[in-house]
């Protein structure tokens, strides 16, 4: 049977958004991300990490950079995500066409670990992650919680009518996936 898997974006959804960030100690844990992340783990889910980084790209961020930032992540989460797939590509400018709202970095994943996307989930903060999720064929979880959204108010929306689940938190998002599951 194909695995299970959900899919992370990074900035605003797993850790607070500092933009174009690469300096390993500006990192804030969004509430519950290390409990949530653990939970999914344990039901039998693979974890990835999925995100544009379009600062490499523009050339403001070195890849190495926004590697250590990674790393540092996993390691306060205490999780080590099946595999990271980035994008580096400008928003003008996606020669390899991964970027997000592209599902060519899920695909990947799909081929690489045999998972089977219509029962695997997209959790992220933006129209881009639930058009991702989407265009995989997973289910998609946008987080909307009272922060100012950096969105238009008119994609704001479409994001929040496109979603499968809009939920205030992290763990509000894990509660939602292991109810709404199979079995592994």
């Amino acid at each position: 049977m194909k695995r299970r898997a959900v899919f992370f974006d990074r900035d605003d959804t797993l850790i607070k958004n500092f933009p174009y960030l690469g300096d390993p100690e500006k990192i804030v844990l969004a509430e519950g991300a290390k409990e949530s992340l653990a939970r999914l783990r344990d039901a039998g889910f693979l974890l990835f990490l999925v995100s544009n980084q379009s600062g490499v790209g523009r050339g403001w961020l070195r890849p190495q950079d926004v590697e250590a930032v990674n790393r540092s992540l996993q390691k306060r989460l205490e999780i080590s995500f099946a595999k990271i797939y980035l994008s580096f590509a400008a928003p003008d400018n996606d020669p390899l066409g991964d970027r997000k709202p592209s599902p060519l970095l899920l695909w990947r994943a799909a081929a690489e670990f045999d998972i089977a996307l219509r029962r695997s989930y997209f959790v992220g903060d933006r129209i881009a992650d639930v058009l991702c999720g989407r265009n995989a064929g997973c289910r998609t979880v946008l987080l909307a919680d009272d922060r100012p959204d950096p969105e238009t108010e008119r994609a704001a929306e479409w994001a929040r009518n496109l979603a499968d689940r809009v939920v205030p938190s992290l763990p509000a998002a894990a509660d939602w996936i292991l109810a709404s599951t199979d079995p592994a």
